[in-house]
């Protein structure tokens, strides 16, 4: 036969222990609550970038990083920017391009399909590019009069990296080259781009620096901009002097690339920020990245084959047998044989 047993009789002491267990378990969950809550609004607000020195990216083998320089990426749907090794704060020639970009259309917004305002081209603005031609900066030619609608120079800015056209874009946003820049380094900290510098539009100074991780921000933000977008995605454009210009990313359209900025100069090397859509685990997926410092003779083509292979090894390293996007890989030839892009002299 079962024997019953009271319960004991709860004395004011145990009640007292009770309590303050209680008490201190509602401290603890609420300081996870605390936590996790700054963990959200952090995240919503800024990616999160792991450095390729610590623990948060042995996830990346380290084959999926250029030999030389430095690169960093995010994948669509996460929020951690990877960052390989090697980040510090660098030249990134015409890559600075993008922010210009940037700016100009959160100033002045324009849809699909629209063409804004239009700018009037100036003897001084003419006076300029030709001080630029001497320097052999990227440019196109200009005319004392023309007319260039805001989208026509913004494809002058973005597809042959028209450093003439940086500056005009600047001088009308803004009403000053050093204000135009004011406003590009507090975008920046806005941003949490806290390794970057902006001292000129173009990228043309050597002082203007960032790292492959803080571009990554930049170019995340302007590609949610359908206008930017449509812009890096386009292979050449017609304008009214300059004529027919191309785009140097001749990667686009091949191996699931679809834009973003090249650049390149001696102090920067081979640059390219872009984005690419790859097939991993059963869906499309976005990889953003930017590569900084690539060696070679042809810098752009040094830039543009180092990304190629960094998207080539990121989407291998899900483990997926899957092909390319058509187009294939990088064609060298039509790579050497492509438009040059002299942003800071040549990117």
């Amino acid at each position: 036969m079962a024997s019953y047993r009271a319960p004991a009789r709860a004395t004011p002491r145990r009640i007292r222990v009770r309590r303050l267990r209680a008490a201190v378990l509602l401290v603890v969950l609420a300081a996870l609550g605390a936590a996790v809550g700054y963990r959200l609004v952090a995240s919503a607000v800024s990616p999160a970038v792991s450095s390729g020195d610590t623990a948060a990216t042995e996830a990346v083998p380290r084959t999926v990083w250029p030999a030389h320089g430095q690169a960093a990426f995010v994948e669509g749907g996460q929020s951690q920017i990877h960052a390989g090794p090697h980040q510090h704060a660098a030249p990134i020639a015409s890559v600075a391009k993008v922010m210009t970009a940037y700016l100009v259309l959160r100033d002045h917004p324009l849809g699909l399909g629209q063409s804004g305002p239009t700018i009037t081209i100036t003897d001084d603005d003419v006076a300029d590019t030709d001080r630029r031609r001497g320097q052999e900066e990227s440019i196109v030619p200009v005319a004392d009069g023309e007319r260039l609608t805001e989208l026509q120079a913004l494809e002058a800015l973005l597809l042959p990296s028209a450093n003439n056209i940086a500056a005009v874009l600047a001088r009308w946003d803004a009403g000053s080259t050093d204000r135009f820049v004011a406003k590009m380094n507090a975008a920046s900290r806005s941003l949490g781009m806290t390794r970057t510098r902006y001292t000129d539009p173009s990228g043309y100074d050597d002082a203007t620096v960032s790292t492959a991780a803080d571009q990554v921000r930049i170019v995340e933000q302007a590609m949610r901009l359908p206008v930017f977008a449509n812009l890096v995605a386009t292979p050449s454009v017609t304008l009214p002097v300059a004529g027919t210009v191309h785009n140097t990313d001749t990667l686009l359209g091949r191996g699931g690339f679809v834009g973003v900025k090249t650049g390149s100069d001696d102090a920067a090397g081979g640059c390219f920020a872009f984005r690419a859509v790859r097939w991993i685990n059963g869906r499309w997926t976005t990889i953003t990245g930017v590569v900084l410092g690539q060696p070679g003779h042809d810098q752009i083509a040094a830039g543009l084959m180092a990304a190629d292979a960094m998207v080539d090894s990121i989407s291998g390293r899900h483990g997926i047998g899957s092909p390319k996007p058509s187009g294939g890989g990088i064609d060298g030839s039509r790579l050497r044989s492509g438009v040059r892009d002299r942003g800071s002299v040549d990117g």
